[in-house]
């Protein structure tokens, strides 16, 4: 900023002026200085001065050193022999060299002012030559006068003539700088010079007179404008033949350009010296008053200076830091993260680190660190957030509280809501049972209650899956299929559980929207929304479901937006909506606002279940009073080739002779199995677990044609035996059942075909003849 300061203002002067800056004393001028350059403008600007000057370097060297030292140089009509024509040749400068100092507050430059005196000091030369004519043809030297008055006229300089006593000015030639004197005047002084410099010129003028010698002298001079200039005036004294001076001629110069700029750079250099001296007592103050710990360390953690804060903070003093290294008050765990730090300042880099120091009375600090290295030190800044940390940690172990109470909270609401609806299930069930037991029972009382075990343990099936859906713990069966497709097939169902006073609209829009994912587990999301939807209106009103494709999915419950390619499926109903109170709550499993008998709380916390663990997201949108919309986010499938046919093949229940090898390890189930399969013309044999089940396949030399394993069991798993038996028997077909798998859970089925528990004998049936009749 300070040569840029500088370059400006000698770029608008219009008096001569140069900048030498940096370590090679690179050379800038402004125009007014160009002319006297003669060949060397414009070739060498921007050149070190060295090249500049070297047929006079040795003379200008001393004059460098002194000023790039911090010293000043002035020097009037200094001779010089400057090559500008291609030959040196004698010429002289008046010249002030003054230092620049760079926004450091170093010296990096000089200033240099400057005025050719060449024609003034030829002109006063040939004025002393002159004057010794004169003295020779004093008498009848009519023609040295008129010589006199040519060379004024010529000259640029305003050259005057005064009496011997200075008393009066018998002419001045001042051309745009002094009023013209043509006749003699003895009241120039108080004409030409402003009434508070009068004592000074008069001072210097009594005593050139009194000595005889070279009047010279720098004053504010009336300017012919009207305006108050500066001048260098000087004057020589002209003797007759007996040594008495007769007349005192002499030259004035317009030095008020370089005034100015000597008394701007002057006031600039006091304001800068103000600022430095400013900034430097805010900094000190800053340094003193800081809170955090401030530090000067070298970049082999040394340290060099520490503010008053490491003794309120840490308690050591200055002098109990200064000259140690930083590690002998860091605990030794973080040595090498500290050390680590110091490499990376040491390359110009800027860590921010965390470290733990001692404080003097063996408590322990945490101190977070921001630093910036600066020439061989680096200067940081340490904050104690140690109870900021503590409060951190505090707050960390409350948020655990409450997530192992909120935890509790659910697990005690699940607990109670499953045990609810299992025992009004098993309360029917049980109920049944007896009654069947009675004797007597005619044939319709008797279907009747087997119809009502059946209905009840189907109710208790959806419920278990409910569950399973909502934890994300239900085995999903992922397939490609159209979402619309499968939406409009389920048109009839919704219509009829809606009922015949809603108005239901679907619009499946007209392009395929494939998703990867279990098409049974889907349309009961659909149907929930729906059933939802309908208690929501009341039974009356209008139902829109809508398919289409989607960008993303929005911000919810937490999660940021996510972008990518969605199938949306939305369900709109214009009922009473939900209350803003009820809207975080919604897909609680048990969690409802319907009146008891009316709903179990659990066809919400299916879908949005189903929606997690597929890769999606459930989102409702509702204002009291004016209706809901639920809206499901499944992936799209870029597989549209894969997509599944919904038409399925007549298939017979019966086994043809076929043979199972069930492996169960729960007794009771395994007979169930056997005793079903038994019933539908399957052959079977029962292992109790994967270790029987291999060498029952071993011993059996190929009479199975399909393995029936349950996935939990002591030892080998289902998945692992159906693995070993890909392994050993090839195009062996394996078909799983669990009531629930950790592993199916996290991991799909892995390849394998999985009937849920509880299953129907149909249900078995046509798995297995799925299964036998791939391999035949």
């Amino acid at each position: 900023m300070s040569l840029q300061s500088s370059v400006r203002l000698m770029l608008g002067s219009e008096f001569p002026m140069m900048i030498h800056w940096g370590p090679d004393l690179i050379t800038f001028y402004n125009d007014a200085y160009a002319p006297s350059l003669g060949h060397k403008h414009p070739g060498n600007l921007g050149r070190p001065a060295r090249e500049w000057w070297s047929e006079m370097w040795d003379q200008l060297t001393p004059i460098f050193d002194k000023v790039l030292a911090g010293g000043s140089y002035f020097v009037e009509d200094a001779r010089y022999t400057p090559d500008r024509t291609g030959t040196p040749e004698d010429a002289f400068f008046t010249h002030c060299h003054s230092p620049l100092w760079d926004d450091e507050g170093r010296v990096a430059g000089i200033f240099l002012v400057v005025t050719e005196t060449t024609r003034r000091l030829t002109a006063e030369r040939m004025l002393s030559e002159s004057n010794a004519r004169l003295e020779r043809e004093v008498a009848a030297s009519q023609q040295q006068g008129e010589r006199l008055a040519a060379l004024v006229r010529a000259s640029s300089e305003v050259l005057y003539s005064l009496s011997a006593d200075w008393g009066e000015m018998r002419q001045l030639s001042g051309g745009s700088f002094l009023a013209d004197t043509r006749t003699a005047n003895p009241r120039w002084l108080t004409e030409y010079i402003p009434a508070d410099e009068q004592p000074r010129v008069s001072a210097a003028i009594q005593r050139a007179i009194e000595t005889k010698s070279l009047f010279n002298l720098e004053h504010r001079v009336n300017r012919a404008d009207g305006s108050v200039g500066w001048t260098q005036s000087r004057a020589t004294p002209l003797f007759d033949a007996e040594g008495e001076v007769v007349e005192w001629f002499g030259a004035a110069a317009d030095v008020t350009e370089r005034k100015r700029l000597e008394t701007e750079l002057q006031a600039r250099n006091e304001q800068l010296a103000n600022d430095v001296t400013m900034r430097t007592a805010e900094r000190d103050r800053l340094w003193e008053t800081s809170p955090d710990l401030l530090v000067a360390i070298g970049f082999d953690g040394v340290f060099r200076k520490v503010n008053p804060a490491w003794t309120t903070i840490l308690g050591y003093s200055p002098e109990e830091l200064i000259g140690r290294h930083l590690n002998e008050f860091v605990i030794p765990e973080h040595h090498a993260k500290t050390q680590e730090a110091l490499q990376v300042l040491a390359t110009g880099g800027q860590p921010a680190i965390e470290n733990r120091y001692r404080h003097k009375d063996g408590s322990l600090r945490t101190i977070s660190w921001v630093a910036a290295p600066a020439d061989d030190v680096t200067y940081a800044t340490g904050r104690d957030v140690t109870a900021a940390k503590a409060a951190a940690e505090a707050l960390r172990q409350a948020e655990e509280q409450l997530r192992q109470a909120q935890k509790a909270e659910a697990v005690g609401q699940l607990t109670g809501g499953v045990a609810h609806d299992f025992n009004n299930l098993l309360t029917v069930i049980r109920g049944s049972v007896d009654l069947l037991r009675r004797p007597g029972l005619s044939e319709e009382r008797r279907n009747r209650y087997i119809d009502a075990i059946a209905d009840t343990s189907e109710r208790a099936s959806r419920l278990t899956s409910q569950l399973l859906a909502f934890a994300r713990r239900q085995t999903l069966k992922p397939v490609v299929f159209d979402a619309g497709k499968s939406v409009t097939n389920l048109d009839d169902m919704i219509r009829t559980l809606t009922g015949s006073q809603i108005e239901v609209l679907l619009d499946a829009g007209g392009e395929q929207c494939p998703v990867n994912a279990d098409p049974s587990q889907f349309d009961t999301a659909l149907i929930n929304m729906a059933v939802n939807a309908r208690d929501a209106m009341n039974g009356v009103g209008k139902l829109i479901v809508r398919v289409r494709s989607a960008s993303g999915m929005p911000a919810i419950r937490g999660h940021a937006a996510v972008s990518g390619a969605f199938v949306a499926v939305s369900i709109s109903d214009n009922g009473k909506g939900i209350a803003p109170e009820h809207l975080d709550r919604i897909f609680e499993p048990f969690f409802t606002t319907k009146t008891v008998g009316q709903g179990t709380g659990l066809g919400l916390s299916q879908v949005f279940g189903f929606a997690k663990q597929s890769g999606g997201e459930i989102t409702v949108d509702s204002v009291a009073g004016q209706g809901a919309t639920f809206t499901l986010f499944l992936p799209r499938s870029s597989a549209v080739e894969d997509i599944q046919s919904d038409e399925a093949g007549p298939a017979s229940p019966l086994g043809e002779g076929a043979c199972v090898l069930i492996v169960e390890d729960n007794g009771e189930v395994g007979q169930f199995a056997t005793d079903a399969l038994a019933e539908l013309g399957y052959k079977t044999t029962l292992a109790v677990n994967a270790r029987d089940a291999l060498d029952m396949l071993r011993a059996g030399d190929g009479q199975f044609d399909v393995v029936f394993s349950d996935v939990v069991m002591p030892g080998m798993s289902g998945v692992e035996l159906g693995q070993e038996v890909n392994r050993l028997y090839e195009g062996l077909p394996v078909i799983l059942t669990s009531g629930y798998s950790a592993a199916l859970a996290q991991n799909g089925t892995q390849g394998f075909e999985v009937l849920q528990k509880p299953y129907s004998v149909e249900e078995l049936a046509r798995a297995l003849l799925k299964a036998t009749s791939q391999t035949r």
